[in-house]
């Protein structure tokens, strides 16, 4: 399967199974920025249940802005603030301390674009799930594509449009809030570890 899909902030579960299943990936980087999107959004299993992770990003006097010109805001430290919240939601879980090295660059790294730090991100999940994928870039925006060549997985990054629903696993605070469907990949990572891969092999992805 190739497919067309855009670069997010640790991506959803869904979202990270579609890169898993797919021979090609290309990146969506021709896209305007939309906001409350996971393309500068993750959502995480905090104590007191789901809990949104969001980088704050410089706003312009532009209509549309592409994604690929979006500035990470500096004047606020949400990687500290971000680590933290993954520390707390994460800390008791089987496998958060062995992949902690790994993601930690992430929030000691200073990015001036968004797309930087998510393909960054892309790239610390593939050696955490030690995955191997070929990927390519847009160099235009089209609005449709040729579906016969290429599954078009750009909807995904509109969490609150993705309708996907996947088998439990064990998560940290389950027994007080119950199972959380599709956070973060990092989640499955941090509960599943090794795990991990089998299950978004097989998992079945709904596009609306």
């Amino acid at each position: 399967m190739n497919i067309l899909i855009h670069p997010t902030y640790f991506p959803s579960i869904s979202h990270f199974a579609a890169m898993v299943q797919s021979e090609n990936i290309t990146f969506e980087i021709e896209d305007n920025f939309q906001k409350q999107t996971n393309r500068n959004r993750a959502y995480i299993y905090s104590p007191n249940g789901i809990q949104l992770l969001n980088i704050p990003v410089k706003h312009s006097k532009e209509s549309h802005q592409k994604t690929k010109d979006i500035k990470i805001e500096t004047d606020f430290d949400w990687q500290k603030q971000h680590f933290k919240s993954l520390e707390a939601g994460y800390r008791s879980s089987p496998f958060f301390e062995f992949f902690e090295d790994d993601i930690r660059p992430i929030f000691e790294k200073k990015y001036t674009f968004l797309l930087d730090l998510n393909f960054e991100v892309f790239a610390i999940l593939s050696k955490c799930f030690r995955l191997k994928l070929d990927y390519t870039t847009t160099t235009e925006y089209f609005h449709d594509v040729n579906t016969a060549t290429i599954t078009d997985f750009r909807a995904l990054v509109n969490g609150k449009k993705d309708l996907s629903l996947f088998e439990s696993y064990t998560q940290v605070f389950d027994d007080k809030h119950g199972f959380i469907n599709n956070l973060s990949v990092l989640d499955l990572l941090f509960n599943e570890g090794k795990y991990a891969m089998d299950y978004l092999k097989k998992q079945d992805l709904i596009l609306k």
